[in-house]
């Protein structure tokens, strides 16, 4: 009988692994009819919802027609529509380059302030070649959660 409660903690979290759900981040372009040059597939955002003063990541899957050996990110973020921040990168700190032909990832990690304020954000980013030309802009939502307390750690 004690074999049965040893092993039901362990059966729950596995059950609970398999039926977590899979959040997609829901990716539009800032233009419609656009036709940009790299072609996003996903976002994904890890953890999700972010939580203040832990690390997040973002993960760009995308597609190119051409090599890209150089470029900026331009970041903004809105929260209820107010902009509260805009940042830029190096696109080349954030991926290889020069970026082949084909499929790449874009990743981007860091701590958001302990005090930033839970809700619903809006991300732009834009990507730029050498020459400023946008090779893509994209929007989606994010989640930011409560900042964990001292007594969940």
């Amino acid at each position: 009988m004690s074999r049965i409660f040893a092993i039901l903690p362990l059966a729950a979290v596995f059950l609970l692994l398999l039926v977590s759900p899979i959040v997609a981040i829901d990716v539009h372009y800032c233009e419609e009819n656009a036709e940009y040059e790299v072609k996003v597939k996903e976002v994904d955002i890890s953890p999700n919802p972010i939580a203040p003063g832990e690390p997040a990541t973002f993960t760009i899957s995308a597609d190119t027609g051409r090599e890209i050996s150089f470029g900026k990110l331009v970041i903004e973020v809105s929260y209820f529509g107010w902009h509260v921040h805009s940042e830029t990168h190096d696109l080349c700190t954030e991926t290889s380059c020069p970026i082949q032909t084909g499929d790449f990832l874009v990743a981007h990690s860091q701590v958001l302030p302990g005090y930033t304020p839970p809700g619903s954000y809006l991300l732009k980013m834009k990507m730029l070649d050498a020459k400023k030309k946008e090779l893509t802009c994209i929007k989606f939502s994010f989640d930011i959660g409560l900042r964990a307390s001292v007594a969940d750690i």
